[in-house]
């Protein structure tokens, strides 16, 4: 089958590789799932993941097929998987660094905990895109912050991936969402749902908005990060980021939590996801879709374009 491999660190353009000839995963063994993969969505971990920049973390054997997020259908499920049958539409993850064998080929072996039915309203290429980025937002709004009807939430980097259905998602809750995005993006934001948007190139947010904000989502992080925490009220509020650990000393002189949010993508988010997505018209904006023999084009279109929502490879 093919595949996009990688057999050493480094640059994209140097160590991206499409195999014709890569082995078929196996008949899957007991709790695992083998999927036809129709659409693989890419995330910043793909190109970090490939130039050696999580390698202390999740290490990786090579050669090494990418790719965490997908959209497929079950070829076969191992035993023991009674609800997953042959031919069902799922979506989830199968990154080679969770048991999987990675998501950039023809076919993938996946843990039937990483996986749940895709959502009926998506297309292949929009519910691959949603996997990681949708539980993130998911885990940050909903298990960690419990955001509530009435309060507000500042979304920083409104127009990205876990940005643009985290906005979706706060104003399905019932919050008030302020967000910042470049200019070329404020008319997609606003389409998403947000109240407030701000230019992040040329308006300072602490100043334009009011300091009792709930909750701060941050996706950007250095100086924003820092920043966002003058714009909470102190006591009991909290900022969650994706990419800043939790710093103490800001904590305690502001008077708020601080909490760092690492997407953990399992069966259950993932249908509650779907379920919400189908329910409410839950846009996945697709920025961009790749063919498979483009990989290394997409991914380095997901490091300098700042896309807008996702970026998909076409299987």
């Amino acid at each position: 089958m093919k595949s996009v491999r990688i057999k050493g660190y480094g640059s994209t353009g140097d160590v991206i590789e499409i195999d014709q000839n890569t082995p078929a995963p196996n008949d899957p063994s007991e709790g695992k799932v083998l999927v036809k993969v129709k659409a693989a969505g890419v995330n910043p971990t793909d190109w970090k993941i490939s130039e050696g920049y999580m390698q202390q973390i999740m290490p990786i054997e090579f050669p090494a097929t990418l790719g965490w997020d997908f959209s497929g259908t079950v070829e076969k499920a191992g035993a023991g998987l009674s609800d997953i049958k042959q031919g069902d539409e799922v979506y989830g993850q199968a990154a080679a660094v969770f048991g999987g064998s990675g998501t950039f080929a023809e076919m993938a072996l996946a843990n039937a905990d990483n996986i749940a039915q895709k959502p009926k309203t998506l297309s292949h290429e929009e519910a691959a895109g949603l996997p990681t980025v949708g539980v993130t937002a998911w885990q940050a709004l909903v298990d960690i912050i419990g955001l509530s009807k009435g309060q507000k939430i500042l979304i920083h980097g409104g127009a990205g991936g876990v940005g643009s259905i985290a906005i979706q998602l706060a104003k399905y809750l019932g919050a008030y969402v302020a967000t910042t995005v470049g200019e070329k993006d404020k008319q997609f934001v606003k389409g998403l749902g947000a109240d407030e948007i701000i230019d992040y190139k040329t308006q300072t947010f602490e100043d334009l908005l009011s300091h009792d904000y709930n909750a701060v989502l941050d996706t950007v992080g250095g100086e924003t990060y820092t920043r966002s925490f003058k714009i909470l009220k102190r006591g009991t509020e909290i900022i969650v980021s994706t990419l800043e650990q939790p710093n103490q000393e800001l904590m305690e002189k502001f008077g708020v939590k601080a909490i760092f949010v690492f997407s953990q993508v399992n069966r259950e988010r993932l249908t509650k996801l779907a379920q919400w997505v189908d329910e409410n018209n839950v846009r996945v904006n697709v920025d961009k879709t790749f063919p498979l023999d483009d990989a290394a084009k997409a991914l380095d279109h997901q490091r300098v374009a700042h896309p807008r929502g996702k970026v998909v490879l076409a299987i």
